[in-house]
């Protein structure tokens, strides 16, 4: 017996398995809903809020929020892009991202999301934050300055144990994602490598390698983000 299930999207109708979340059911459907934080196949957490969508007036995000029959999601309004663009632009201000001398410029997926809400100069003040950058691993750096929080690094990168490489470490205005020493010293070029493609921005990156792919060549530089969707 088919699971299958109708909802729709901005009055579009969708169909897909019941219980699926709705950024993945969306995007199965052709329509883009955007995530700093999500991975496919992990589980998710919530953490950027940028998925936000509307459900019988409720504020809720897609990426944990199950899709059920007859459910109708509002994503693109003009208020929820609104809130998504201010998400975006106070990550630009509580972090520095001089985005023209960064190694994932043009691979960056908040730099994607600032040009698709054609973000110029933030609302907000920028702080300006004094952010270290720790090159201690022979494998790669993590720089403070850039990470966004979005969990990534700690939800994928593990062991054969299971244990995280990284981990949150102190909180409110001094909450930073680091690595765990003795486990950074025994990484490989493989583990280092993952950790890099999945940090959606250019915190952490595989040492001695970079600019593999010219500026003007990469994914973002021609297509915007959320155009690999299609039906």
């Amino acid at each position: 017996m088919s699971n299958l299930i109708k909802f729709k999207i901005d009055g579009t109708e969708c169909m897909a398995e019941s219980g699926k979340y709705i950024v993945e059911a969306a995007a199965e459907n052709g329509i883009f809903i955007p995530t700093l934080c999500n991975m496919k196949g992990v589980k998710p957490k919530g953490a950027c809020r940028i998925c936000t969508v509307r459900i019988n007036g409720r504020l809720m995000t897609s990426c944990t929020t199950p899709v059920t029959d007859g459910m109708e999601i509002e994503s693109h309004s003009e208020d929820i892009e609104e809130l998504r663009k201010s998400i975006v632009e106070l990550l630009f201000v509580s972090g520095n991202h001089f985005c023209p001398a960064c190694e994932k410029s043009g691979n960056c997926e908040l730099q994607a999301l600032a040009y698709l809400y054609q973000m110029m100069v933030p609302r907000f003040p920028y702080e300006f934050p004094m952010k270290p950058v720790d090159a201690r691993s022979a494998k790669i750096i993590k720089d403070q300055n850039r990470c966004i929080f979005c969990k990534r690094c700690i939800k994928t990168i593990k062991d054969e144990e299971g244990r995280s490489y990284f981990a949150f470490r102190n909180r409110g205005h001094k909450l930073e994602v680091v690595l765990d020493e003795e486990m950074g010293n025994k990484m490989d070029d493989e583990t280092a490598i993952l950790a890099m493609n999945n940090c959606p921005v250019g915190s952490i990156l595989f040492k001695e390698k970079g600019f593999d792919v010219p500026i003007g060549k990469r994914k973002y530089d021609h297509k915007p983000i959320g155009s690999e969707i299609k039906l």
